[in-house]
């Protein structure tokens, strides 16, 4: 069955938007009796049948509704977004399936991108979790400046700097056990700044390693965010 998203589902029936409307009886072609999946994004799916279907207003009746499985930790990556757009949503795209809670794309001092289209990112993400058949949608916050993310008063297990400098290091091999709550914060193409790195420090977020080469931002989004869903594997 297609899956599709809606955040606020009513149950038993309901009725999507004009644009998804439009979408389920033009493109996909989807006819009266045809099943479908829904999700909320917030860890629930609902089986349901198209009870009809019209490019104005495709209405459904569901029938079922079940609580969905979640990994049992909290990622939340912070990235400078690419100048290649395209390297950017790849990583949103790749994350989303692999498995991740929050992303906030990241405005630092040597960022080459310093303005985001966010409803086109919330599209790929969107995209991203009904491809790979999730029920929980990550939470994509708006463009943060590095300052503002590092001075916000929340609580991870491990909060962690992923950096070129030669300073002492942890790898997430040793710094983290499963089920707990991570911050890892990745930077531009053009590394921190040593001023970066030293705010970091000063609040106690630790110099991360991702291994002995030096990668992409968006391939050590996607390093972060499959070593972590690997160490909490059963």
């Amino acid at each position: 069955m297609r899956l599709f998203f809606a955040e606020h589902i009513e149950m038993p029936n309901f009725v999507f938007n004009q644009d998804e409307s439009k979408h389920i009886s033009k493109v996909l072609r989807l006819k009266t009796g045809d099943k479908i999946l829904l999700t909320d994004g917030k860890g629930c799916f609902y089986e349901a049948e198209i009870s009809e279907s019209s490019p104005k207003q495709c209405k459904v009746e569901i029938f079922k509704k079940t609580k969905a499985s979640k990994h049992d930790y909290y990622l939340h990556i912070a990235i400078a977004p690419t100048k290649n757009n395209d390297r950017f949503e790849w990583f949103l795209e790749k994350a989303t399936e692999i498995g991740i809670d929050e992303i906030t794309p990241l405005l630092c001092k040597n960022s080459e991108r310093k303005k985001i289209k966010y409803e086109r990112l919330k599209k790929v993400v969107e995209a991203a979790m009904k491809q790979s058949y999730k029920a929980h949608h990550p939470i994509l916050n708006d463009l943060t400046s590095f300052d503002d993310l590092i001075n916000q008063d929340r609580f991870y297990d491990h909060q962690l700097i992923a950096h070129c400098y030669d300073k002492d290091k942890r790898t997430l091999k040793t710094e983290l056990n499963k089920k707990q709550s991570a911050l890892i914060i990745i930077g531009p193409e053009g590394d921190f700044t040593l001023e970066e790195i030293e705010m970091a420090n000063s609040k106690n977020i630790k110099a991360l390693s991702l291994g002995d080469y030096r990668l992409r931002t968006e391939t050590a989004g996607i390093a972060a965010v499959q070593s972590v869903a690997f160490l909490n594997m059963n």
